[in-house]
């Protein structure tokens, strides 16, 4: 279809509003078909943590106010506490 353009931003936000309001079929003439594994998925170990209430809330505000996730926040902690003993 002559006129549309597929979108070029990274915003997942703006990519959202395209995708909302329009049909990946009428963009079959831009697409390239991909082959082989394009995203690889590091090996991770998944670990439950179980904290009281007041533990999970200071948790919370502490990555709030580090603007990043709760889980980012411990796993910060627990590499900054095995740095000191993994050498």
């Amino acid at each position: 279809m002559k006129g549309r353009q597929l979108p070029t931003t990274d915003s997942i936000a703006e990519l959202a509003r395209f995708w909302d309001s329009h049909d990946l079929s009428n963009f079959s003439d831009d697409l390239e078909e991909v082959t082989g594994s394009v995203f690889e998925r590091r090996p991770n170990t998944v670990m439950v943590l179980r904290l009281e209430p007041e533990e999970a809330r200071a948790v919370e505000r502490i990555a709030q106010a580090r603007g990043i996730e709760e889980s980012e926040l411990l796993h910060d902690w627990v590499r900054e506490k095995l740095g000191s003993v993994s050498k």
